[in-house]
């Protein structure tokens, strides 16, 4: 592995990493050299990827700067996302969109990336009188869903009514540790403290069961939100245990009420590898610049998936941050570093007519034995593979102008240039010295 790094002084204002720091940036140079190796050697882009997607008998795998990439079926997500595209239409589509005078392009894009953010989470449940369950956590949602999937993960591990539990986020009151959100963390840290915290509430619980049965905690066996002597057959559900832990009346004399309230840090190891694919058709107008998506398709790899939905949400977000990047925003200063584009009537954003319909699968095939939950982060990933996926897919539709690189955002003005230009749009040399 060998790179080059370059500091500069500027007189702008200070920038912030963006969804996804520094692995869109990443993703996107490899696959926009890739889509460029294609055309200079006259391969199929789609090949050129197939033949050096790794396969799974070669994971687990480290690369040259460490990184543990321990499983994933790099070619059936690939496939995957292809078929859901259907390349055997685009002949016709092509032909179509040629006849009312634009121009037809289709790019794929696998990505991998890391994630996992600081390595501590805190997750406390205490229990309620009136049957309120406080989960305590210290991670911080912004708009995720953690109030719903942390709450269920609780709610599932304990068997106990979804409704009782009561979310708490990033409260220095309740939660001695937090990490927030940064790095795709929420449920890779936050979701396995919840997970811990459950099963400590359960192995304190197991010895009030044995107590409620007349029996022995070793004898009893914890599922489907009840305990099970195995022996007798006797049972006792976890909402009874737990309203046993607050009456003095029916606790053994070395229990207090409140004993199954807890409070855990669940630290990991290795961060995880998420990884998946992204697949873009666009139509371009010649005459005007004007990108039009006219379908978008992604299988991730997550790991285990706890709720589809908010799962779904995070892959349109940053998919759709990501079109935003590559199609329409752009931070412009002036000359002498005075910012132009300075609020959201000058700076551009992507709505809802700028997002195409979305098709999004999951590969669960391969959970990480990274965490015990088996998860990998998802927050960020729509944004690593949309990038390359949406310019290469333009960059297709302008082949036959000779186009081969335009810097992003790729406005209409850029795109019309540089089919007036035909393909003298690398001034720099910036993809061939790349290959």
């Amino acid at each position: 592995m060998y790179y080059r790094g370059r500091a500069v002084f500027t007189n702008t204002g200070p920038m912030d990493p963006y969804r996804g720091a520094g692995r869109p940036e990443a993703t996107f140079q490899i696959e926009r050299i890739i889509e460029y190796a294609a055309r200079k050697l006259d391969l199929d882009p789609v090949e050129i990827r197939r033949q050096n997607l790794m396969p799974p008998d070669k994971l687990p795998h480290k690369t040259s700067m460490g990184l543990n990439i321990d499983c994933g079926d790099f070619p059936k997500v690939f496939e995957r996302t292809l078929e859901l595209a259907d390349p055997g239409s685009f002949a016709e589509k092509a032909e179509q969109a040629k006849a009312a005078g634009r121009r037809f392009g289709f790019a794929i894009a696998p990505y991998l990336e890391c994630t996992g953010g600081g390595p501590k989470e805190f997750a406390g449940v205490a229990f309620g009188a009136d049957g309120t369950v406080s989960l305590s956590v210290g991670s911080q949602s912004t708009g995720m869903g953690h109030e719903t999937s942390m709450a269920q993960l609780l709610a599932a591990r304990l068997g106990i009514p979804f409704e009782r539990v009561e979310y708490h986020q990033a409260d220095t009151d309740k939660t001695p540790i937090g990490g927030g959100h940064g790095g795709s963390r929420g449920m890779e840290l936050g979701g396995n403290a919840v997970a811990q915290a459950a099963q400590e509430v359960i192995e304190k619980a197991s010895g009030l069961a044995a107590h409620l049965l007349q029996s022995k905690a070793a004898d009893l066996t914890f599922e489907g939100g009840g305990f099970k002597d195995s022996g007798s057959g006797a049972s006792v559900s976890m909402v009874e245990v737990i309203e046993a832990s607050l009456d003095p009346e029916r606790l053994p004399d070395d229990l207090e009420p409140g004993c199954l309230d807890t409070g855990t840090t669940f630290e990991r190891g290795e961060i995880s590898i998420p990884n998946g694919c992204h697949a873009a058709a666009v139509e371009v107008d010649p005459e005007t610049g004007a990108i039009r998506l006219l379908g978008y398709w992604v299988v991730d790899d997550f790991g285990t998936i706890i709720n589809p939905l908010l799962a779904d949400g995070q892959v349109m977000g940053g998919v759709a941050q990501g079109i935003g990047q590559v199609l329409m925003e752009n931070i412009v200063f002036d000359e002498s570093g005075q910012l132009i584009t300075g609020s959201l009537m000058d700076y551009g954003l992507p709505r809802a007519d700028s997002i195409p319909d979305m098709v999004i699968e999951y590969y669960e095939g391969a959970p990480t034995k990274k965490n015990p939950l088996g998860v990998k982060g998802a927050g960020e990933a729509g944004c690593v593979g949309s990038l390359p996926a949406v310019v290469n897919a333009v960059l297709d539709a302008l082949k036959e102008y000779g186009v081969v690189h335009i810097d992003i955002p790729l406005t209409p003005e850029k795109v019309w240039r540089a089919i007036r230009d035909q393909g003298a749009h690398d001034p720099k040399g910036l993809m061939e010295n790349a290959l």
